[in-house]
């Protein structure tokens, strides 16, 4: 009688760790198809900052300022004559 009852411990503890194996095993894959779509997303986003740091250099570069300011907002270089030096 001993003998079965040990036995079957044996077998149902078997068969929880086989469940438990194959629950982790699911959840682990689950965990790696979040990980896959977070490093593509992570992958897009650097893209888009490489983008946006190329776009970022373009506006600021000091010869498109320069247009800029001379089209849309009329500036102009001051003339010798028109610059005042302050002195304390």
């Amino acid at each position: 009688m001993n003998r079965y009852v040990i036995l079957a411990v044996l077998v149902i503890a078997n068969v929880a760790t086989a469940l438990l194996v194959v629950r982790d095993r699911h959840e682990h894959r689950l965990a790696f198809i979040a990980l896959n779509k977070l490093d593509k997303a992570r992958d897009e986003l650097n893209i888009e900052f490489g983008r946006l740091q190329l776009e970022q250099a373009t506006w600021a570069e000091s010869n498109r300022v320069d247009q800029v300011a001379r089209t849309r907002l009329g500036m102009v270089f001051p003339r010798t004559e028109d610059i005042v030096v302050v002195r304390r």
